[in-house]
């Protein structure tokens, strides 16, 4: 079979001939041959398979310059660099479908009014964080306040300073109160705080860039609650008895899971189960959860580091919240826990009741 001209060679690879120009100007796809004296382009028929590749792969979106080195890979590397590239697509739309819905329980909800019979809420708190049975110092803080609950887990040479100062960042909400109608805007200063802190503290430590850390907090508004969270931390909610679990692991493993390569049993065990694909730190992908949620009386919502979810059964979790009265003894007993299971991490944990003012101490 002879070389086709630009435009046979463009209807046939569903690309069109001015991308053709412009990949054969990146050098991401050359034509076999271009005519000395017309300076047409012409092309090899071998070079649809790679042509119809590059079509598919800009169809999904990704970058030239990404494209171009999936062109040079066999086919099982090129396949697992599309596949990376997906998860991370999914990820981000995972974020921003995050923020969409924030955006619109922020912007539609109104302020309810306050009926002669209505009872207005608070919460009460207690929060606990323990170095555990192995590691030889705690790099995790917890903390539980009025407006304010947070637990985060630190990593790298100056982990401690990293969760202490991104939990530091956030206690100023605690003073300053957080208007309902300004709670985005709030949120998002705090979060870039918490940011610039911990990427000070990683500055003056002896290794920035493996110094990091997670970050789960609920801020109370005063009738709602607003949810940010990066890395393995988590935060549950038991609710009529149920418990449920409001965050999102960012994990690599957790990555594996949801594009279907791990099942959840095998994750449990998995040797990088706590590699993060999200965390604060330098170097790394610092998006934030944000989510809001409407408390009900009766409410109890449990935060707590990877030291206590990666090693208590959610069932004993939650049997702990349901059959423990006060906020103090439900976050000894499950620090307990986790000890009590070989205590291999440090363990934090802050809960809050959400309950009649009225009957509110702490």
């Amino acid at each position: 079979m002879g070389l086709l001209t630009i435009g046979s060679f463009a209807k046939a690879s569903r690309l069109s001939p001015k991308a053709l120009r412009l990949y054969d100007e990146l050098g991401l796809l050359p034509p076999a041959r271009v005519d000395p004296v017309t300076g047409y382009r012409l092309y090899a028929s071998e070079q649809l398979e790679q042509a119809r590749l590059v079509a598919w792969l800009r169809r999904l979106g990704m970058p030239l310059a990404r494209i171009q080195h999936v062109c040079t890979l066999g086919a099982t590397a090129a396949a697992q660099e599309i596949r990376a590239f997906w998860a991370r697509v999914e990820a981000d739309t995972a974020a921003r479908r995050d923020l969409t819905a924030f955006l619109i329980d922020h912007l539609s909800w109104e302020e309810p009014t306050m009926s002669p019979t209505a009872v207005p809420l608070g919460i009460r708190y207690a929060a606990l964080s323990d170095k555990g049975l192995v590691r030889e110092s705690n790099q995790d803080t917890a903390y539980a306040g009025s407006h304010l609950l947070a637990v985060a887990d630190g990593c790298g040479g100056s982990g401690a300073s990293a969760s202490a100062a991104a939990v530091g960042a956030l206690q100023r909400l605690e003073a300053d109160g957080i208007p309902a109608d300004d709670l985005l805007n709030v949120l998002t200063d705090a979060i870039d705080q918490a940011r610039r802190a911990v990427h000070s503290v990683a500055g003056t430590g002896p290794s920035p860039e493996s110094t990091g850390t997670t970050l789960t907090a609920m801020l109370w508004t005063g009738s709602r609650l607003a949810l940010v969270h990066i890395g393995d931390s988590r935060g549950y909610l038991l609710r009529d008895g149920e418990l449920f679990q409001i965050t999102h692991d960012h994990t690599m493993v957790q990555s594996m899971v949801d594009e279907g390569r791990l099942s959840p049993e095998e994750a449990a065990s998995h040797p990088q189960r706590s590699l993060l694909v999200r965390a604060l730190g330098r170097g790394a992908d610092t998006t934030v959860d944000m989510r809001l949620h409407d408390p009900r009386r009766g409410d109890r919502y449990l935060l707590c580091s990877d030291g206590l979810s990666a090693v208590v059964p959610a069932g004993e979790i939650r049997r702990v919240l349901a059959e423990t009265g006060e906020p103090e003894q439900a976050v000894r007993e499950l620090v307990a826990l986790a000890n009590g299971s070989g205590g291999p991490d440090n363990v934090s944990c802050a809960i809050a009741d959400v309950a009649e003012t009225a009957g509110l101490r702490q």
